[in-house]
């Protein structure tokens, strides 16, 4: 099987850049490029196998066919639809937040 396309939206590209940005300034450029390498990883894997995911939060949120898979070691979720010719993947959300509340957002 081929792999999806998969496309961010605005709000995902915006949480990668912030989370890239918090470690940069806190743990330096070797683990944001760590960040970014897993954050590339864990795309792969959902164009690949979009299923994958987790449907933790389709029925809290109220969203069919919600999924979240996680950034490697990172403490992120990467949360994505998968429809039928592209994976649209809506947020990248540290797991510690209330993850509905900036769902919402």
């Amino acid at each position: 099987m081929n792999a999806k396309p998969v496309v961010l939206r605005d709000r995902a590209r915006e949480d990668i850049e912030d989370a890239v940005e918090y470690y940069l300034g806190e743990a330096g450029s070797e683990v944001a490029l760590t960040l970014i390498d897993a954050v590339e990883n864990a795309l792969r894997t959902i164009a690949d196998q979009p299923g994958v995911g987790s449907p933790r939060y389709a029925h809290e949120l109220g969203v069919p066919g919600l999924r979240s898979r996680p950034v490697g070691r990172f403490p992120y979720l990467i949360f994505y639809v998968d429809h039928e010719e592209e994976v649209d993947v809506w947020r990248v959300l540290h797991s510690a937040r209330d993850i509905p509340a900036r769902m919402r957002e």
